[in-house]
């Protein structure tokens, strides 16, 4: 009753839902195919998330298992992986947030300043570019370039009469390799909504900053940083849930037998106990954990935000 109470309610204009719906019919049809993905691939599957507090064996199926409450978060707390993972996991988060986060503000900066239009496209164009690739082409791509053995930058240090570096089969290398190609994958697309941002300040503040006599730098840092302030908290806040996950995909692509130190993370984690070993339950324990440590960050850099003045995302 409720319900159709709601529906019956009218705004101030004297029209109820239905007129809205009905005018509108072709955009709420379009909103409909990604309300429908939204609900089976994000919102049902939560209520697997049970199977965290459940001795889960297949044979007795998803409802009939045993319930063990914690049992299952206590033992994962325990194994020595999981404190390797979680360390790992926010080394190379927070290092790819400080990295990956900021050279998309850089390069919309200097690509703000390009006066002409066509170089300003071609250059977006070849920026964009690595964003399309899949992480299986990158790895290739990787190795390709930076293997010890026949790798190309390496065969040109040889050539050079230098020292063949190891880039992808030396720990701290292959680290600094991560988050190099990282930057390079993510920085192009990562632009685009600065640049959008940008082309929403007001064109009078450029004037008047000119009058001032100020050059491109001080435009940059009194005008255009400020100007895009509110996008950048709102993206900072939005990345800060994931530190605690990351891409498995990137460090699968990356990874080898001679690099061990740093592949370790959640994320790899989750695969191995529950695609390899079959440990469902630990498998998913593991990654509610991971949801909720990523939720109370964003909740928290929020509150953070709204106290030092900006708008905040909740």
């Amino acid at each position: 009753m409720k319900i159709v109470n709601a529906l019956k309610t009218r705004d101030v204009d004297g029209k109820g839902i239905f007129y809205y719906l009905k005018r509108d019919k072709e955009l709420y049809l379009m909103l409909l195919l990604p309300i429908i993905f939204v609900v089976l691939f994000k919102i049902s599957p939560m209520f697997g998330t049970v199977v965290a507090f459940k001795d889960y064996k297949i044979a007795k199926g998803f409802w009939d298992s045993d319930w063990v409450g914690f049992q299952v978060f206590l033992d994962i707390f325990e194994k020595r992986d999981f404190g390797r993972a979680v360390k790992n996991s926010l080394l190379l988060n927070i290092s790819d947030l400080l990295l990956s986060f900021t050279a998309p503000i850089v390069l919309s900066l200097l690509l703000n300043e390009i006066k002409s239009v066509r170089m300003k496209r071609i250059n977006q164009s070849l920026l964009y570019l690595p964003h399309f690739l899949s992480w299986v082409i990158i790895g290739a791509i990787a190795y390709q370039l930076l293997s010890l053995g026949n790798g190309v930058i390496n065969n040109i240090v040889d050539s050079l009469g230098g020292t063949r570096i190891p880039f992808l089969q030396e720990d701290n290398n292959w680290l600094i390799s991560y988050l190099a190609i990282g930057v390079w994958q993510s920085m192009g697309w990562g632009t685009i909504i600065y640049l959008a941002s940008i082309t929403s300040i007001n064109p009078e503040l450029y004037e008047a900053a000119f009058v001032d006599g100020a050059g491109r730098w001080r435009k940059m840092w009194n005008v255009t940083l400020p100007g895009i302030r509110v996008t950048i908290v709102t993206l900072l806040i939005m990345n800060l849930g994931k530190v605690m996950g990351g891409s498995f995909e990137r460090i699968s692509a990356l990874a080898n037998k001679a690099t061990t130190e740093y592949t370790t993370t959640i994320e790899v984690l989750v695969y191995r106990w529950g695609i390899e070993g079959g440990h469902f339950s630990r498998a998913t324990a593991l990654g509610l954990f991971q949801a909720v440590i990523g939720l109370a960050l964003v909740i928290i850099a929020d509150r953070i935000a709204k106290k030092l003045g900006e708008d905040g995302l909740l």
